[in-house]
């Protein structure tokens, strides 16, 4: 009797134990399958963030090196300007304020125009005359005795604070004047100049 209490026993204990451990390895093989899931997930989600920084990183360095690249344009071009600039105003801008400021020059200059003025006209070409302000007493006299005989009794004179030096010049009524300043002169010849100026520099 009590050998077959022992078997029966024995018989649970083992079937239970067998259970046991089967639904523990159930359970280890579930909790496995869930951390092996839970892994994918992570690394999945790590890849994909990896893969978001690479993509900004790579599109602020391709922003950054595109900024310093127009940038780069951008400076350099400003640097040619001033280059060209400052020889154009040594060779053609500061020469001209020089010439435009000397009153004899000037004089001289007004005459070879008011002569054209009158070269094929039968009578003397009514003119006007405007000259800066800061020049009224240079030119008060000249105006009044040499230039009176070249351009005629019809000559008007003026003087005016918009410009520093040279004069400008109208046929009375027709509505234009042609002017001769510095400025005029120096954005002529800038004109001119530039072209040659910038090959000769930067080829």
């Amino acid at each position: 009797m009590s050998n077959k209490l022992q078997e029966l026993t024995d018989k649970l204990y083992n079937e239970g134990l067998s259970k046991g451990k089967q639904e523990a390895e159930q359970m280890k093989a579930a909790a496995q399958k869930e951390a092996a899931g839970i892994l994918a997930e992570a690394r999945a989600e790590a890849d994909k963030i990896i893969a978001e920084a690479r993509k900004q990183a790579d599109e602020i360095q391709t922003n950054t090196t595109n900024d310093l690249r127009m940038a780069s344009v951008q400076t350099i071009a400003s640097i040619k300007k001033q280059v060209e600039e400052l020889i154009i105003a040594k060779t053609a801008v500061t020469p001209v304020e020089s010439a435009m400021s000397d009153d004899e020059f000037v004089k001289e200059l007004l005459m070879t125009i008011a002569r054209a003025f009158n070269s094929s006209a039968a009578e003397p070409v009514p003119l006007e005359v405007i000259f800066p302000a800061s020049k009224q007493k240079e030119m008060a006299d000249f105006v009044g005795k040499k230039a009176a005989e070249v351009l005629g009794s019809g000559l008007e004179v003026s003087f005016s604070k918009h410009f520093r030096n040279g004069f400008k010049i109208a046929p009375k009524g027709e509505g234009y004047t042609i002017s001769f300043t510095a400025e005029d002169f120096s954005e002529m010849l800038s004109d001119f100049l530039r072209p040659g100026t910038k090959k000769l520099i930067f080829g």
